[in-house]
This record gives structure tokens, sequence and C-alpha cells, in this order.
């Protein structure tokens, strides 16, 4: 149950984590339109091989940090005034954010698959965030760190990773959907960092 319960949260938190536009899901759109969904693909599959990279070591540290509960309880609060703040900023605050799929991408002759790779590295934003996600599901008995639990979370954040990026992969496939987004993503981010600071607001009552 313990695995189940790690390659749901993992493929989860993965997904959504790629939902917002961003360099690496609006990169693997730009190359399935300009130059095949097979490249596309390719690209994408290099970022899912380092975003599970970043998850692994993003959850040794949790792993430490899961076992100094001082540290962690003075960082969900800190985490909590965060996201709040966050999400306040993308509700009320932040301009719309439909726009133009970006029209130029770095045509290297460089394998898509290690382009990929390479721009996922540059993206760091999975350290925290699995961090974070990890130790506040511990916190709910969600989640384990043995190793076995943590592989398969590191297995299912490659394909939630994976999943959304075929998404815009087959989105944006088109000439014809290369105009602006229709959606304001900065609702999709407010609502996804409101549950998070629910979830971890929650969390804090329930040490008290």
């Amino acid at each position: 149950m313990a695995l189940i319960l790690n390659f749901v949260v993992g493929f989860l938190a993965s997904f959504v984590g790629v939902i917002p536009p961003g360099l690496l899901n609006m990169s693997a759109a730009k190359i399935s339109m300009k130059e095949g969904r097979k490249k596309g693909l390719l690209f994408s599959i290099g970022v899912c091989i380092t975003v599970m990279i970043q998850t692994y070591i993003a959850l040794l540290f949790a792993g430490y940090l899961d076992r100094h509960p001082e540290v962690v309880d003075m960082l969900q609060k800190v985490a909590l005034g965060i996201f709040i703040c966050i999400t306040i900023f993308f509700f009320f605050i932040a301009k719309d954010t439909r726009r133009e799929v970006p029209e130029e991408v770095n045509k290297s002759k460089t394998s898509k698959f290690f382009s990929g790779m390479f721009l996922g590295a540059l993206n760091l934003l999975p350290l925290p965030y699995w961090v974070y996600i990890s130790i506040t599901f511990a916190g709910f008995g969600w989640f384990r760190f043995t190793q076995p639990e943590l592989l398969a979370a590191v297995i299912a954040s490659g394909f939630g990773t994976f999943t959304m990026l075929i998404i815009y992969v087959q989105y944006f496939r088109k000439k014809e959907d290369q105009g602006k987004l229709k959606v304001n993503m900065n609702y999709i981010i407010g609502f996804i960092t409101a549950v998070i600071s629910i979830i971890t607001a929650i969390k804090i009552f329930n040490n008290f």
C-alpha cells in the first residue's frame, strides 16, 4: 500500500507541477510543432530523465529533514506564509498570462534527448518542490522514505512529467494551434498554491 501511495503522490505532484507554461513544456510544444512530434517526444524524455534524478536527490534530502522534525516545523510555517502570498499574487496582482507560444526554439544539431536533459538541469525548481511535497505528505502518513517507496515516487515523477509534456506536445502539434493560450494560467497556479497552503495549514494545526 505504501508503494502505491508513493507512486500516486509522485505522479500527481509531478503532473500538477508541469501544468503552468514554462521553458520546458513550451519548448516541447514548439519543437513538436516545428520539427515533428518525434523530436518533441525525445525532448520530453530527456527532460523526464533529469526530473527523476532531481527528484531522487530532493527526496534523499527530504528523508534527512523528516528525521529532524524541529527543522520541518519551522520550514512548514515559513512555507505557509510564502504560499499564501503567492496565491494572493497570482489571483489578484499578476498580469494575464495568455500569450503566444515562443517563436524561436534552439535548432542545434544536438540530439533533442540531450537538449531536454540540459534544459531540465537548468530548472532547479523540482528540488525544493519535492522536498516540500514529500515532507508534507509524509506528515499525513501518505509518503515514505524507505528505498522501494522512494524509487516508486521517483519513477512516478518521470511518468507524471512526461504525461503533461505529451499533453503540451499534442495540443500545439498543428500550425493552427500556434495562437495564444486560451486560459489565464495565473488562476491555475493560484489554485495549486491555495491547495498547498490549505494542506500546510492543516498539517501545522494538527501538530498543535
